[in-house]
């Protein structure tokens, strides 16, 4: 036993440096990782985490570094750098509570509770700098106060108010999703937090008060012969490997997105072929047999049976017609009011597109070149269809939008910086579906990609209906 305490407190500089190297890296890796655009509660908490993380890993390194350069630094400058040190203990724990405040507000608790952490550390600063300064005389004393009070009061509750939000985010937003893996990733986080608030937030250095004056990192020491700080090291990295693979659930979600967007992308172009053959072959027809049956009944002379059931046939017929029509209009989303510019813009902000490649536009158009919101919402399907098709196979980070008119005719290049194709690609649903809309305005659609240099896609399109 003798000689394992003899080895913690010979490398406690390293102890330090890997304590604090494992909150910086929690921190650091979701900072890392994008969820600007989630919809998840989840991703907007995590930044408190990420705070906590980062500023919890400067403090350890502080124990670490403040007393090497102590040496090299005048007393005055030495205890200002530990002052500094000792609000970015209460700042890091401060981030914890928010983040466990921020987890449970999304899931309904009242607006005010996330003013809470805000408001214990501001009474930190009180007592530290105020109340504490009033009795205890010697600098060490009064820091091992400070710190005991904010383990207690911040820490301690922040670290299970975290670990009760992250299991209820788990079983009530991520659980839904059907990836049982990362929500017992987050179980396992969640009990780290939970040991955390007892190994950090109720073992604080030596203080002149209870409970900090019989439970504390000397008597712990003492007690089972390993350092707390070792033990806060591996609930740190605990947590932190948690975490991380906790972050898959965004690719998830990214995953479920686009195949929400493919989804919808399929079932807008069945709705409209739906539409085509309703209007150029059913509705025809039946407005044909009307016509047939009209000039039928103008045939027969006088008011007998048979002129009676032309007529009702006749009207069968109408309200089939209208009948038609509506279901027609259904089918059809009505056309957009917005210019064919603005449209262009609103695609390329489309969080389903933008959250998965960077797109930038090239609009070399007047606001005088305008569609009319039939002909530019077919130009918007086949922009959007096209975009689908980056997403969802092009394995690209950039894509650019550009604009120009030829003489009288509308061209729109959209290149991308993907894996290209090899050849001609066949023509699957969505890619006749863009030609078919091509071919409606009149105009045409070609792809061209090489394997390795990315795709082109070149709608032309007459500024002017022809048909």
């Amino acid at each position: 036993m003798d000689s394992l305490r003899t080895f913690f407190v010979l490398n406690r500089e390293i102890i330090y440096f890997i304590y604090g190297l494992a909150f910086f890296l929690l921190g650091f890796a979701i900072a890392l990782q994008s969820r600007r655009y989630s919809r998840l509660d989840l991703a907007r908490s995590l930044t408190w985490l990420a705070a906590f993380g980062i500023t919890h890993g400067l403090f350890e390194w502080g124990d670490l570094f403040i007393p090497i350069q102590a040496k090299y630094l005048s007393p005055l400058v030495v205890q200002t750098l530990n002052i500094i040190h000792l609000i970015l203990l209460a700042i890091s724990f401060t981030m914890l509570f928010q983040f466990g405040m921020a987890l449970l507000k999304s899931l309904g608790w009242a607006p005010w509770t996330g003013y809470m952490a805000a408001g214990l550390f501001g009474l930190w600063v009180i007592v530290t700098f105020l109340v504490l300064p009033l009795g205890l005389t010697d600098f060490t004393a009064w820091s091992n106060t400070s710190r005991a009070l904010a383990r207690y009061f911040i820490s301690f509750p922040g670290s299970l108010l975290a670990a009760y939000g992250l299991r209820e985010q788990a079983m009530r937003r991520i659980a839904p999703l059907n990836v049982p893996h990362i929500v017992n990733t987050l179980r396992v986080s969640g009990m780290a937090l939970v040991l955390y608030a007892f190994v950090g937030g109720l073992v604080p250095p030596p203080a002149p008060f209870f409970p900090a004056n019989v439970i504390n990192t000397s008597t712990f020491f003492a007690t089972f012969g390993i350092p707390a700080l070792v033990f806060r090291t591996v609930i740190g990295f605990v947590l932190t490997i948690s975490i991380i693979r906790a972050l898959e659930v965004f690719e998830v979600e990214t995953e479920r997105m686009i195949e929400s967007m493919e989804q919808g992308q399929i079932l807008a172009a069945e709705r409209e072929r739906i539409a085509r053959d309703l209007h150029d072959g059913a509705i025809q027809k039946v407005y044909t047999a009307g016509l047939l049956v009209e000039s039928t009944s103008k045939l027969i002379n006088g008011n007998d049976a048979a002129a009676n059931r032309l007529h009702k046939a006749l009207e069968v017929l109408n309200d089939a017609i209208g009948d038609l029509r509506r279901n027609l209009g259904e089918l059809r989303s009505e056309p957009s009011n917005e210019t064919l510019l603005e449209s262009l813009r609103g695609v390329a902000a489309d969080p389903r597109f933008c959250s998965l490649v960077n797109v930038s536009l090239d609009l070399k158009l007047s606001s005088a070149d305008s569609f009319s919101p039939i002909r530019a919402a077919h130009v918007i399907a086949i922009v959007n269809e096209a975009l689908s098709n980056v997403v969802r196979h092009a394995q690209a980070h950039q894509v650019v939008i550009s604009t120009h008119r030829v003489d009288a005719w509308l061209q729109i290049l959209i290149r991308d910086d993907g894996v290209g194709l090899a050849r001609e690609p066949n023509a699957g649903y969505g890619l006749r579906n863009m030609r078919d809309r091509a071919r409606l305005l009149g105009g045409a659609i070609h792809i061209h990609g090489e394997s390795g240099k990315g795709t082109l896609v070149t709608l032309m399109v007459p500024w002017k209906d022809e048909h």
